[in-house]
């Protein structure tokens, strides 16, 4: 089974992108996990937020398979503890999918059509994050789970 985050924009500062390699390194040992960033959509005067939406979610739709397990975050999404997030990613995993996809949109959000193709919603704070510090903080999650499954000693509660 393999993981992918899929992102709107790249990830610009340094150490946020040291810190996620640092956390894709050690992944290797448990599952196949990849960021995927699809192009920044600026508006510009040209577009409103809801065709900036549209754009972005018809980029995101394009780089989907059918069979795609697709989980939103999104900060009205269901919030899980790291323990409660390994059960959750250990039951799609027993789903038999090829692939999960975790999805970051852009500034404003999603379109309507990416809400329609989701699974489920997730989040990951009540909090308001940078979109790179989210990708850093994500991929830290799914390796703290991978560990929590192992029954490895990074997590303590």
């Amino acid at each position: 089974m393999d993981i992918l985050l899929l992102t709107v924009g790249k990830t610009t500062q340094s150490y946020v992108q040291t810190g996620i390699d640092d956390y894709i390194k050690r992944l290797r040992r448990y599952i196949s996990y990849k960021i995927e960033s699809l192009p920044d959509i600026r508006s510009g005067k040209t577009l409103t937020k809801e065709l900036q939406k549209e754009k972005e979610g018809e980029t995101i739709l394009a780089s989907l398979f059918p069979s795609d397990y697709c989980i939103l975050l999104d900060e009205h999404g269901k919030e899980f503890t790291s323990i409660e997030f390994s059960s959750f990613l250990q039951k799609i995993m027993i789903l038999g999918r090829k692939r999960i996809v975790f999805i970051v949109g852009g500034p404003y959000g999603f379109s309507q059509d990416v809400y329609a193709r989701a699974n489920f919603k997730m989040s990951l704070s009540k909090m308001t994050f940078t979109h790179e510090m989210v990708r850093l903080f994500f991929t830290e999650q799914v390796y703290r789970a991978m560990t929590i499954l192992r029954h490895e000693p990074y997590h303590h509660e």
